[in-house]
Parts: structure tokens; sequence; C-alpha cells
């Protein structure tokens, strides 16, 4: 047996090292969810529209609430998703909804920076 023919010892397979990754991405993708909406929702507060709504009740944002709560919850659902599923058997489906996962999360943030 050569040199090039023997399996490296401490190096992970590509099936391994990309089923790291995908966690890596939800686990990342869970844990910045809470803060993105937070600091959104500084950015819409902090502009002059943001705090008239606020104070008076004017120049509200006409993005629904059930639309954010909808891509909040979906976010947080298809991290979960992409968590619990076997890493190798189900790679392309975790990959999907690692995927939508940040789709979504980014599609929250710029739903709620729209209101600003």
């Amino acid at each position: 047996m050569t040199a090039s023919s023997r399996p490296a010892a401490g190096r992970p397979s590509p099936a391994r090292l990309s089923a790291r990754a995908l966690t890596t991405g939800a686990v990342t993708g869970l844990v910045l969810l809470l803060p993105t909406v937070v600091l959104a929702w500084i950015v819409v507060l902090a502009s002059d529209r943001g705090s008239r709504c606020l104070t008076y009740g004017e120049q509200c944002s006409q993005v629904p609430g059930d639309a954010l709560w909808a891509c909040f919850w979906a976010s947080a659902a298809l991290g979960v998703l992409a968590l619990v599923r076997p890493r190798t058997r189900w790679a392309p489906a975790r990959c999907a909804a690692v995927v939508l996962q940040w789709g979504t999360q980014l599609t929250l943030g710029a739903l709620i920076l729209a209101g600003a």
C-alpha cells in the first residue's frame, strides 16, 4: 500500500465536512436570529418615522405583523429541522433547509427595515 492510496487519518471525508458545514450554518442562523430582529427594530425605532409611529401612531409600517411572525417562526423551524435530520443521509434536504432558513431570516430583517 503506497502513501497515496492510504486514507488520511486526520482529514474528514467530504461528506462529513459538508455535514459539519451545514450544522454550523444552521446553528449560526439560529444564534443570530434574535440579534437580527433586535438590531433591525433598533434601527427602525431610531429613525424619525419609527419614533413618530411609536409616539403618535403616525406613519407606521404597512408590513403586516403576521408576515414578520411567519418569517421568524419559519426561520427558527427550518434551522431546527436542519439540525435534527440525519447528517449524512439527508444532506440535500439539510442544505435546502439551511438555505431557506437564511433566506427567511434575511427577508425578516428586510421587512422590519422596510418599516423605517
